[in-house]
């Protein structure tokens, strides 16, 4: 890794430690709970401990991180920790965790570093793996996939009816209600869709899981030294050295819950809760850009309402997922609102389209 990308690399870095220490830091002077109060204060401290590492290493260059203004990004987190609490928030934040791992383990193994700064960075890169087994038990919990599958479900259904009431208003001009009545059905069967998409991709990878643990099961009965050669096929395409592979078959396979548990990945989300969700949320992202025809004499009227509307709730998702992401407000805002916005207008254009073509005017 050259100089100037390593250098842009920690100046990230440094941002996200900064911002991830202001987080904890806030959701712990708002906790009430003494024992996760606590733990918040405990990775506020770790993460402040991060962004030194990371201010030195800068420093050490040659070069001094900016200071960013935080008002905005903090008010967002305490509006969220009063919405969905402490406990949820960090779990969604440490969603984000295994990207940070990735990231500062790519950095280590591509970057010029001192000795002392590599001992140290493999520190925080425990000290990351470590923030999982903290809320582990909150988020197992909490179901954090659900939300997950709530925002993706919700802006989906608010992004697809908006571009669809808005082709349809081109043609439709004088027919608000039928623009409403259109979308309401699109969005019902986009819903449907959905919903039945997540059950059908949750429960299909329950199936094959469930196929590769009665094929180990038989195995077993037949041929233990085939499922030993499974298990070792397994650890070395993962990556772990030939002769650690061998250490650990030879350590585990005597049990053979243990390899099942290895092979297989048993740790999955709920088909119908996952496709409740989804669909759910999808509805809920429909009814934003279809209601302002509900109330208006024409859907060229109602249009700039179900833009604004729709807008105003992509702005308040973008700000959800920044935070939990740690991503810049104003940066994902923009992302979110501009696409969403600009498939309105090629839609509304398609429309236009149409509507001169064939002459339509209802």
């Amino acid at each position: 890794m050259d100089e100037a990308k390593m250098i842009a690399e920690a100046m990230k870095f440094y941002n996200n430690e900064v911002n991830d220490a202001a987080i904890y830091n806030t959701l712990m002077k708002m906790e009430k709970d003494p024992t996760f109060r606590e733990k918040l204060e405990h990775i506020s401290k770790m993460e402040s401990g991060h962004a030194g590492f990371w201010l030195s290493f800068l420093e050490n260059r040659g070069f001094s991180p900016k200071k960013k203004k935080r008002a905005a990004f903090m008010g967002a987190v305490k509006l969220l920790k009063r919405i969905f609490g402490s406990t949820l928030i960090v779990s969604l934040f440490e969603l984000g965790e295994s990207t940070a791992v990735s990231a500062y383990t790519s950095f280590l193994e591509s970057s010029t570093l001192t000795q002392e700064e590599q001992s140290q960075l493999r520190k925080i890169i425990m000290d990351e793996l470590e923030h999982e087994k903290v809320f582990s038990t909150s988020k197992q919990l909490l179901k954090v996939e659900n939300f997950r599958d709530f925002i993706l479900g919700m802006n989906d259904g608010l992004v697809e009816i908006l571009g669809a009431v808005a082709g349809l208003s081109a043609v439709y001009m004088h027919n608000p209600l039928l623009v409403a009545a259109s979308g309401m059905i699109i969005g019902v069967a986009g819903a449907l869709s959905m919903g039945i998409g997540a059950f059908i991709s949750v429960r299909s990878q329950r199936q094959v899981n469930e196929g590769v643990k009665r094929r180990m099961e038989l195995l077993f009965k037949v041929s233990e030294d085939r499922a030993r050669e499974e298990l070792l096929d397994k650890l070395v395409s993962s990556g772990m050295p030939d002769d650690v592979a061998d250490d650990v078959v030879e350590k585990v396979a005597v049990r053979k819950e243990v390899v099942t548990r290895l092979l297989v990945n048993e740790a999955q989300e709920e088909e119908l809760s996952s496709a409740l969700y989804t669909g759910f949320a999808y509805l809920i992202g429909v009814f934003f850009p279809v209601v302002p025809y509900f109330f208006s004499s024409s859907s060229l009227m109602a249009l700039p309402f179900s833009i604004a509307l729709a807008g105003t709730v992509l702005a308040i998702m973008a700000t959800v997922v920044s935070v939990i992401s740690g991503m810049p407000i104003k940066k994902k805002i923009m992302e979110m609102v501009t696409t969403g916005l600009g498939a309105a207008g090629l839609t509304y254009a398609l429309g236009y389209v149409i509507q001169k073509t064939f002459g339509l005017a209802i």
